[in-house]
């Protein structure tokens, strides 16, 4: 099965344009946060997600913007602590986030709702974070009982490689949070790139989150594929061809995430038609062979 390319509004100044070039190439899938845009993204999705109802979102809860804080203490739902990190997995708040989330992009039940960065405000505490995890996955599981959202699961920028939860942990926090082996845990959502090539390297021997996490029967997206735009201007023209010949620095970029073993797809931010088409050629064309794809590991890691 081939890894799917989505569009992830991270850095996406405008997300209708994006979206709209993303649907046009397309795209089915699309990602994205609250805390996006300056906290605008869901209402500049809404209108075009309901012309679009094929079109299977992500979004997430754990940030917030300033303003999305204030209006949470104002609320109860968070503590003046909570405010100030503008960060919490607490169950009330993930509740009422879920709850405004759903009402801001225009859905009935939300595809797929992320725990945002939980590992932001761990300080170590691996025993408590677990905890946390546990407690939120309880909401969802909630939710999802309540046809509120139809899967979950975590999106993280450091929580695997800093060790502060594996992905049996994500899977045994589920499984309590349920109360059974099935769950609606659905996915992970970490970043994996040619910076962040251990993820990669470690999938191809069947170790790490990567392959845990397909193991398991979840879905794989990588965030932050081109890290944040500085692949395209870091690749050589030797290197992308080394990669694989004739890919653009972008292509080949891309291409080395396309065939990571275990990548359901990958989230990419672009604006235009003809950025998506070329970005849609690494990910529509033969796999990279895992053997040489192994070698682009050594190279990059010595």
């Amino acid at each position: 099965m081939m890894a799917e390319l989505g569009l992830g509004t991270y850095r996406c100044r405008d997300v209708t344009t994006a979206a709209r070039a993303a649907i046009a190439a397309g795209v089915t899938v699309i990602d994205t946060a609250p805390v996006y845009a300056h906290g605008n993204a869901h209402d500049q999705l809404a209108d075009l997600l309901l012309k679009h109802p094929g079109v299977r979102i992500s979004t997430k809860a754990g940030h917030m913007t300033r303003r999305q804080a204030r209006a949470a203490q104002q609320a109860g739902l968070i503590t003046p602590k909570e405010a100030a990190r503008c960060h919490c997995i607490a169950p009330a708040y993930l509740r009422h986030r879920i709850t405004t989330n759903i009402a801001e992009i225009g859905r009935d039940r939300l595809d797929l709702l992320y725990l945002h960065n939980p590992e932001h405000d761990a300080h170590g505490d691996r025993d408590r974070l677990l905890k946390q995890i546990t407690q939120a996955f309880t909401t969802f599981e909630e939710a999802a009982h309540q046809d509120d959202i139809t899967g979950y699961g975590i999106a993280t920028w450091s929580g695997f490689t800093s060790g502060a939860f594996t992905t049996q942990d994500i899977i045994t926090a589920a499984q309590r949070a349920a109360g059974s082996t099935r769950t609606h845990l659905q996915a992970i959502q970490l970043p994996v790139s040619l910076i962040e090539l251990t993820s990669v390297a470690k999938a191809l021997h069947g170790v790490g989150p990567i392959a845990e996490a397909a193991e398991a029967g979840l879905e794989v997206w990588a965030s932050a594929p081109l890290n944040g735009g500085e692949l395209a201007n870091l690749l050589t023209p030797d290197l992308a061809e080394f990669i694989n010949a004739g890919f653009s620095h972008v292509a080949a970029a891309l291409a080395v995430v396309a065939s990571t073993p275990g990548i359901t797809g990958a989230l990419l931010s672009a604006s235009t038609t003809a950025h998506w088409h070329e970005a849609l050629r690494a990910f529509q064309g033969p796999a990279i062979p895992p053997t040489h794809l192994q070698e682009i590991c050594r190279v990059l890691r010595t």
